[in-house]
């Protein structure tokens, strides 16, 4: 059975609201720990920059659900070319084809 387009779509933002709540949960944990003395058991730098990858986290997402809604989801935003499919299934919050990804 093939996937049409639609299904795969469906299917990408299912992963990235699971990938958002997933982030959300992270942060939320992260930022409890940062007000406790033994900041959970985490230096306060490894603390830093875990909490920052979830914000990022957050933040990829919530672009890549937005850029969903508004239809530009797949589209490149360096060359304006089609991000392959097979690139947003192991990137969902992909914004950049690969050429454009490695030249940034």
């Amino acid at each position: 059975m093939t996937h049409t387009l639609n299904d795969r779509t469906e299917t990408l933002r299912d992963v990235l609201e699971r990938q958002f709540r997933e982030h959300t949960d992270q942060l939320t944990e992260l930022t409890v720990y940062s007000r406790q003395r033994d900041h959970g058991g985490h230096d306060p730098d490894t603390l830093r920059r875990l909490i920052e990858a979830a914000r990022q986290g957050v933040a990829d997402t919530a672009q890549a659900l937005r850029r969903m809604s508004d239809g530009s989801y797949g589209t490149c935003a360096g060359c304006g070319g089609e991000i392959p499919p097979a690139r947003l299934e192991i990137r969902p919050a992909a914004r950049y084809c690969v050429p454009c990804q490695e030249r940034r």
